[in-house]
């Protein structure tokens, strides 16, 4: 009994596990941060998916951050041509094809996700993750990479 109990147990948490690597938490606080700065996405997962969330006390309009992956080549032109889109389309231009994926703009106590085909990334590729409510992106950014 005890056997067979260790044996289902063992195999919940491999279950657990695995769901977990094609998953990420990352937050967002008024001193512009993320409070990770890296993340590696396993080849093994079909989909990734992060969760934001914003430890803040300050509104969206004023303090607001997202999740925004491009190449890293692209995220100065992403950002730029993000700014003007403004707080309703997320600072994302609509359908700007650089963009890998993002969440939406979320201010303090928020939370949003997204999820998006490992297929989009290539090994060896270069991509960063920032936020890209203006003049926010040149501190909250970090790298990822597929593994």
């Amino acid at each position: 009994m005890l056997r067979q109990f260790l044996a289902a147990a063992s195999l919940l948490l491999v279950s657990s596990s695995a769901f977990a690597a094609c998953s990420i938490n990352v937050d967002g606080n008024d001193a512009m941060q993320f409070d990770v700065k890296s993340i590696e996405v396993p080849k093994t997962c079909k989909e990734f998916t992060v969760n934001l969330s914003h430890s803040g006390k300050l509104a969206k309009n004023v303090m607001g951050h997202n999740w925004v992956l491009s190449t890293t080549a692209d995220l100065q032109g992403v950002a730029n041509d993000g700014a003007p889109a403004g707080l309703d389309k997320d600072y994302v231009k609509p359908n700007d094809s650089r963009v890998i994926a993002h969440t939406k703009v979320i201010g303090a106590g928020e939370t949003a996700s997204v999820t998006f085909a490992v297929s989009k990334l290539a090994a060896g590729g270069d991509y960063t993750f920032f936020c890209s409510f203006p003049g926010h992106w040149a501190l909250m950014k970090g790298s990822l990479k597929l593994v």
